[in-house]
């Protein structure tokens, strides 16, 4: 049976600390763990939405393991989690966020949610692009009346309607800090 519940891959080298991220994720999100960057790897999959890394790990760092995840086309949002400080290495690096450690119960989640947020922020776009594109490549080519009288654009405008007020309230929810990541994103784009 497929899980509805997002899925949080944890990967750090210290066992009781992915034990323990995996443990205050639980109750929220399917969450897998593995000890090292070549496990890390072998559980990747389509499934998983977010994957935690850590950046210091003996086998396969943190960094290859993203480089890896990025060159794969995995679409999972990744946040690394470790006791390296920022640097400016960090610029070109493919992550979604960086939490410095010790990270906190509530610190995990709130980047946890927030990633999600904006996974689900990009799908809506996503649709939401492609149904006013339709709009508008109709609207080019068809009469008031054509359009009015059409039952599937009035459902197609409807659609258009609907996405933008889950647009809205996927915003509402964004932090300072997931908004800064989105321009950044679309700086970046």
């Amino acid at each position: 049976m497929v899980s509805e519940r997002p899925t949080v891959l944890v990967i750090d080298d210290e066992p009781d600390l992915a034990d323990l991220y995996a443990a205050w994720l639980t109750d929220e999100y399917e969450v897998r763990t593995a000890y090292g960057g070549d496990e890390a790897l072998d559980g990747m999959d389509e499934d998983v939405d977010v994957a935690l890394i850590d950046r210091l790990m003996p086998d396969l760092s943190g960094d290859e393991v993203l480089d890896r995840v990025r060159e794969a086309g995995y679409n999972c949002r990744v946040a690394m989690v470790t006791a390296v400080e920022p640097d400016f290495d960090i610029i070109e690096m493919g992550f979604d966020d960086y939490l410095v450690k010790p990270v906190r119960r509530d610190e995990l989640q709130e980047a946890v949610e927030g990633l999600l947020s904006r996974s689900a922020y990009d799908a809506q776009m996503r649709e939401y692009y492609a149904l006013v594109s339709k709009r508008a490549a109709l609207e080019s080519q068809k009469s008031e009346r054509e359009l009015t009288e059409n039952p599937a654009y009035s459902e197609l405008v409807g659609e258009i309607d609907r996405l933008r007020e889950e647009l809205d309230q996927t915003v509402a929810e964004f932090t300072a800090e997931d908004f800064e990541a989105e321009l950044r994103r679309l700086d970046d784009g």
